[in-house]
C-alpha cells in the first residue's frame, strides 16, 4: 500500500526530508545562518532512529566537506549542507570532489557574501560555483527542492554522470518559510532510487592513490571527461525527471520549465523562489493584452543554452533577470543566454539583463510587473540607446 504524506515544513528541512528518504548514511555538518537547521534536523532523525546514518561534527567548514568527501568515496551515501562564506571555506573541496569523480549531494541555502556582513539572500554564492564541475539544479518552492533534493542523488549516481550535485534554495525566502509539500511512499523511493552506485570504492582491499600529482597531459584528460559527463548528464537529468514525475505526478521539464514559451511574443528568463513574484507580474500583464513567456531555469550546470535557444527562437525581445552580478561584466544568467544565441542564431533576438535584488533586497510583484512592462515598451518602440545591462536599485 502505497502511503504518502503531506507536511507543512520549511525548505530547510523539506531538504532534510530528502536525504532522509535517500537513506543516506553519512551527514557531514558545521552550522552557518540561514542552513543550520537543515542538519540540526537530519541530527534529530539520528538521535530518534528515524534515520540509519553518521553524523559526523567538524570543526569548520571545509572539514565537513572533506569528512563528507572521505565518507563518499569509501562507498556511503552522503550529505551536507552550507551557506554564504561557509562555501567558500570548503571550496578547495568542492573542487576535490568533482574531480575524484565522486557522487555526493550538498544543499547551499544561498546568503549574500560579505563584508558587508549580511544575512539576506541573493544568489552570489551559488554562482560562484559554476567553474567547480557540480551539476547545479535551483528550486523554486519547498516541494521542488525536496523534489531536486531526492533526484539529486539519483543524477549524481547515474554511470553516465558520476558527478556530485549542489542543490540550491534562497536562505529564509524557502529555507525558513513553511509550505506545504507533499513525501513519496518510502517504498516507492527505495525502489526508484536503488542501492548507492559509484565508479570506484576506497576500502583498502586494493590500494590506489586519489588526487597524486599528474602529468598535464593527464590533467587535460581529466577536465575534457568532466566536460563529457556533463553533457551526458543532461540526458539523465531529462529521464530521472520524467521517472520522478511517473511516481509522484510532479514533472518540471527537466532542465527548465517554461510558461507560455513556445506563444508568447516576449519572454522572461529567471531563476529561483523570486520566479512565483515575477510570473504573477507576467501573469498579470499577460490579462492586459501583453503575450509574454517565462523560462525559469532549475539546472544551472549543465547549462542548457542549446535548449534555451530552440524554445525561444522566435522571441522578440528576452529580459533576463539576475540575483548576483560578475564585477566588471554583467549577470552570469544574461552571460549565459547572451553567449547561447550569439554562438547558435545568425539574428538573435535583443536581450536585457535586469540585475536586482542584491543583498537580499526584496524584488515584489509590483517591482517585476513595472520592470517586464517599461521594457517590453523599450522593445516595441525600438528603444535601444539604454544599456543593455540595467541594475534595478530599490534604494531607502
Amino acid at each position: 500500500m502505497i502511503t504518502r504524506q503531506k507536511l507543512a515544513i520549511t525548505g530547510n528541512h523539506a531538504v532534510a526530508y530528502a536525504a532522509k528518504m535517500a537513506r543516506v548514511k553519512v551527514v557531514s555538518a558545521y552550522p552557518i545562518t540561514p542552513q543550520t537547521s537543515i542538519v540540526e534536523k537530519l541530527s534529530e532523525m539520528i538521535e530518534k532512529g528515524e534515520l540509519d546514518a553518521r553524523m559526523i561534527r567538524v570543526e569548520s567548514e571545509h572539514s565537513a566537506l572533506a569528512a563528507a568527501f572521505g565518507a563518499a568515496i569509501a562507498g556511503a551515501r552522503t550529505f551536507t549542507a552550507t551557506s554564504s562564506h561557509g562555501l567558500l571555506y570548503m571550496h578547495e573541496w568542492v573542487h576535490w570532489v568533482s574531480r575524484t569523480r565522486i557522487p555526493l549531494v550538498m544543499a547551499i541555502v544561498t546568503r549574500t557574501i560579505g563584508p558587508p556582513w549580511n544575512i539576506w539572500p541573493d544568489h552570489t554564492d551559488y554562482i560562484d560555483q559554476r567553474d567547480t564541475g557540480w551539476i547545479m539544479s535551483f528550486g523554486m518552492d519547498n516541494q521542488e527542492v525536496f523534489d531536486l533534493t531526492l533526484q539529486a542523488f539519483k543524477i549524481s549516481e547515474d554511470p553516465r554522470v558520476f558527478l556530485p550535485v549542489m542543490v540550491g534554495l534562497e536562505g529564509f525566502i524557502l529555507g525558513g518559510t513553511v509550505m506545504p509539500v507533499e513525501l513519496p511512499d518510502q517504498k516507492e523511493v527505495d525502489e526508484w532510487l536503488g542501492p548507492r552506485r559509484q565508479p570506484y570504492i576506497a576500502d583498502g582491499s586494493t590500494p590506489f592513490s586519489v588526487g597524486n600529482l599528474s602529468y598535464p597531459e593527464d590533467t587535460e584528460e581529466i577536465f575534457m571527461d568532466i566536460q563529457k559527463s556533463m553533457q551526458e548528464s543532461k540526458k539523465a537529468i531529462i529521464e530521472i525527471d520524467k521517472e520522478y514525475g511517473k511516481m509522484t505526478g510532479r514533472e518540471y521539464g527537466g532542465l527548465y520549465h517554461c510558461y507560455n514559451c513556445g506563444k508568447a511574443k516576449y519572454h522572461v528568463v529567471i531563476m529561483g523562489a523570486w520566479s512565483g513574484d515575477a510570473l504573477e507580474a507576467i501573469e498579470s500583464l499577460n490579462n492586459e493584452g501583453y503575450n509574454i513567456g517565462m523560462l525559469r531555469i532549475r539546472y544551472f550546470r549543465p547549462f542548457p543554452g542549446k535548449e534555451i535557444v530552440e524554445e525561444l527562437r522566435n522571441s522578440k525581445g528576452i529580459i533576463v533577470f539576475d540575483r548576483s552580478i560578475s564585477f566588471g561584466s554583467t549577470g552570469q544568467i544574461y552571460s549565459e543566454i547572451a553567449t547561447a544565441f550569439t554562438q547558435q542564431q545568425k539574428s538573435p533576438p535583443i536581450i536585457k539583463n535586469i540585475i536586482a535584488g542584491i543583498g537580499g533586497v526584496n524584488i515584489t510583484y509590483r517591482d517585476f510587473y513595472h520592470l517586464v512592462k517599461n521594457t517590453i515598451f523599450e522593445f516595441e518602440n525600438n528603444i535601444n540607446e539604454k544599456e543593455m545591462i540595467y541594475w534595478y536599485h530599490k534604494g531607502r
